[in-house]
């Protein structure tokens, strides 16, 4: 799967698009995958559950956001895949999302399963996809504009997105 054109996706996405390396699509996606896990066991373990600050998100809230928005750009790279020019993709709620979601009853280890199972889930749906399925559009929606976004495009969201918030992490939490 190839890099998306600019064309193919809102802007706002080029602060996580912009965070992957050139590379074979699968293999990168493979890599982000074991360096997820491994960040997630190894270096996050003992600050799971701090705060930098009142109302931030604990790095567990974080992972279980990574885990949903991953879920959530599935299915917008399926709409896309299909040529669904129908619906329109509405912008995802993080903050209602995590609001919603009590991860103090989940281990880290519960969290990476959780993971990798969603991960193999939108592993097998991008690799499906021939090249020309993944250059197709879906409508979507953010602050009230209209703007296409590819399911190649969707594939580089999901890795950036995890780098955008274990860079956070690296910063702010360890």
């Amino acid at each position: 799967m190839q890099r998306p054109t600019n064309e193919e996706y809102n802007p706002y996405f080029n602060r996580y698009i912009d965070l992957v390396k050139d590379g074979e699509y699968f293999q990168l996606l493979k890599d982000n995958t074991a360096g997820t896990v491994h960040f997630f066991r190894f270096s996050v373990v003992k600050k799971e559950d701090f705060r930098y600050t009142e109302n931030k998100w604990t790095p567990k809230q974080i992972f279980q956001h990574i885990i949903d928005t991953e879920r959530v750009l599935c299915y917008r790279a399926l709409v896309a895949a299909r040529g669904d020019k129908k619906t329109l993709l509405q912008n995802m709620e993080q903050d209602e999302y995590n609001a919603s979601v009590d991860v103090s009853n989940k281990t880290l280890e519960e969290l990476i399963d959780e993971f990798k199972t969603v991960r193999k889930s939108t592993t097998s749906l991008l690799a499906s996809l021939s090249e020309a399925e993944s250059m197709k559009c879906a409508k979507a929606e953010m602050d009230g504009q209209i703007f296409p976004i590819s399911a190649r495009a969707v594939g580089y969201i999901v890795i950036g997105h995890i780098l955008h918030h274990t860079n956070t992490i690296k910063e702010k939490y360890l």
